[in-house]
């Protein structure tokens, strides 16, 4: 297939980028190019001649339309996806996240685009005391965020509903893996440990998130890329249950640190304390995680040791401004 990738410069949508050229298809990567989109992370592939890239925003019509062209598949990964930036900026959100998607769909709609697949996150259905979430289940996102994506989510069923298009979605629990932008829990933790910089954990630590390695979470996109049926969702989920301080624990013995580094902090406003996600759909189509959380997250500790040369580099300037604004006053 061609595939039209948006996002494809960002970590998730990088690693979907590359494993897409080694299944054997063409890309187009779409990205806007903003703080989290790093051309580093597609340098490897820049040179092939089944990769193309388009500077442009999503939400800009007249600049993806052109992209379309040829196009078999559009995959929807961008996004501003940062919960703690959506507090602090929830009008940035709405922009890229519904709007954005709106623009991608007319522009797939009007060049006849066979299938258009919905990258979404397990935060669009809120927090959840026991059990797994359910594609059929209810969604009542908690963040700027997660609304933000459930009103994606939702323009690209009524899509599906009122056009007929292919429209596909899939809704990944919390992922982690090489070149993730220093301010989610698992990369930031791990640069801070390496510069023996504070820990700052959000409230008692507690909170479960189900953990995915950016691999898994891609081979889940392409099964319900290459054999979901069309209006239904999937959910995405490693079935690797942890507190935050679980993790943070497990960082410090990768990074032969000690717990002194930690410091618990306020509490972010609205935190959900629970996801988790039923995966039964997906796994209907042959698709199972094969990465252990325990050797996952040892190889992205590694990888993170090994490039400093890659997080370094970022984490000043935009990164170091918004790091004092989240992090000063806690």
């Amino acid at each position: 297939m061609r595939i039209l990738v948006t996002g494809g410069c960002g970590f998730i949508g990088s690693q979907f980028v590359r494993d897409a050229l080694e299944r054997g298809h063409e890309v187009v990567n779409v990205d806007k190019l903003t703080y989290a989109g790093n051309p580093a992370n597609v340098a490897d592939v820049a040179d092939d001649p089944r990769y193309t890239f388009v500077h442009a925003d999503i939400a800009d019509h007249g600049a993806v339309r052109p992209a379309m062209e040829g196009v078999d598949a559009v995959v929807n990964m961008a996004a501003e996806s940062h919960v703690d930036r959506s507090i602090l900026d929830p009008a940035a959100f709405p922009m890229t996240d519904v709007v954005g998607t709106a623009v991608m769909l007319g522009a797939a709609r009007d060049a006849g685009v066979a299938r258009f697949l919905q990258v979404s996150t397990d935060e669009v259905y809120g927090s959840i005391p026991r059990g797994a979430f359910k594609e059929t289940d209810p969604l009542t996102p908690s963040s700027p965020y997660s609304a933000s994506k459930a009103g994606g989510d939702l323009q690209v069923l009524a899509y599906g509903h009122t056009y007929g298009m292919d429209v596909v979605i899939t809704r990944g629990s919390n992922t982690f893996g090489p070149r993730q932008y220093p301010e989610k829990l698992i990369p930031l933790f791990v640069t801070n440990a390496l510069e023996d910089q504070k820990l700052p954990v959000y409230g008692d630590g507690m909170q479960i998130r189900d953990w995915i390695h950016v691999t898994d979470h891609c081979s889940g996109i392409f099964a319900a890329l290459e054999n979901g049926e069309t209006g239904e969702v999937y959910n995405v989920g490693g079935g690797h249950e942890a507190t935050n301080l679980h993790i943070t624990e497990q960082i410090l013995a990768l990074t032969g640190k000690d717990d002194r580094l930690v410091t618990h902090v306020a509490d972010r406003p609205g935190h959900d304390r629970r996801y988790a996600l039923d995966t039964t759909k997906l796994r209907g189509l042959g698709w199972a995680p094969k990465r252990t959380m325990d050797e996952a997250l040892a190889d992205t500790v590694a990888w993170y040791t090994d490039n400093r040369e890659w997080w370094e580099p970022i984490k000043s300037g935009e990164y170091r401004a918004y790091y004092d604004t989240q992090y000063g006053n806690r």
